[in-house]
């Protein structure tokens, strides 16, 4: 079976995350950023897609909505897992991946996940820095990264994975 990973990074939190998650998927793993890498893929190569990415003033990367707009048909037809990285839980977190994916596709999907986030005030420049500051009073990187949540979605497509 082949898995392919398509996500966006803006300061590594999320890289991280498909790291940890490409090492406890079984099988082959294409992991592809939008935002950096220029690879093409062939989404009918992939029995299994997974979309994942972080939040930014309240909404996923641009290249990832671009990416569901552009194959929603396509990733109808496939097993599709989709997560978010986030530093809110409870109801504002799944508010925030309710608004990352179109309902659709988090219908059809075999594994939602919420994978936690960081703020990683060393890798922000002066602006993203203000931001946060002043929305969540962070002023040093923070992690509440949920490495048992990336497990437990790997899980569940390895399960079906196995079913096939």
């Amino acid at each position: 079976m082949k898995s392919l990973i398509v996500y966006c990074s803006s300061h590594g939190t999320t890289e991280k995350a498909v790291r940890f998650l490409s090492e406890s998927l079984e099988g082959k793993v294409l992991a592809v950023d939008l935002k950096r890498d220029k690879e093409k893929f062939d989404l009918s190569n992939f029995d299994t897609v997974i979309i994942g990415g972080s939040i930014h003033a309240g909404n996923i990367q641009r290249k990832i909505k671009q990416f569901i707009r552009n194959n929603l048909e396509t990733l109808l037809e496939k097993d599709v897992g989709l997560f978010l990285c986030c530093m809110y839980d409870g109801e504002t977190a799944i508010e925030q991946f309710n608004n990352a994916f179109p309902q659709e596709l988090r219908k059809n999907s075999a594994a939602m996940g919420l994978f936690g986030g960081e703020f990683l005030i060393s890798e922000m420049n002066f602006l993203e820095k203000q931001i946060v500051k002043k929305v969540s009073g962070a002023t040093i990187d923070q992690s509440n990264l949920d490495y048992e949540a990336i497990k437990e979605f790997a899980s569940k497509l390895n399960n079906i994975k196995s079913l096939v």
